[in-house]
């Protein structure tokens, strides 16, 4: 991820609601939610939640798929990723032992995606 992707990134999440929504849909798995699910689980408005999720598509981190008449939205687990892993690019300067306790973070929300994901 280059410089200006991870500002978009961080520019769409900086704001109440759409982190809200990307953090719901990152708990909802690869299954996704209707927009509607959606505005009622942040109590949102629909057209307010619409261009929410306008939003964070634009930045990447999330994903849709028309179903029928409703469009599903999906977390993009591969942005998230890949903007944790900028953040985390150049970790503590090679000394292992400073980075460790985020290691250790990391690899317990790792397994609790893939637990949640496969």
């Amino acid at each position: 991820m280059d410089t200006n992707a991870a500002l978009e990134a961080f520019a769409a999440l900086s704001q109440e609601t759409r982190l809200a929504i990307f953090r719901l849909l990152i708990k909802a798995g690869p299954e996704g939610m209707a927009a509607g699910t959606i505005a009622e689980q942040v109590d949102g408005r629909q057209n307010t939640i619409s261009s929410h999720l306008a939003a964070l598509a634009r930045a990447d981190l999330i994903e849709s798929k028309r179903d029928g008449r409703s469009i599903i939205y999906r977390a993009s687990y591969k942005a998230a990723g890949d903007l944790i892993a900028f953040l985390l690019e150049d970790c503590c300067g090679g000394r292992a032992e400073i980075c460790t306790p985020l290691v250790n973070n990391l690899a317990c929300l790792q397994q609790s995606a893939e637990a949640c994901c496969d």
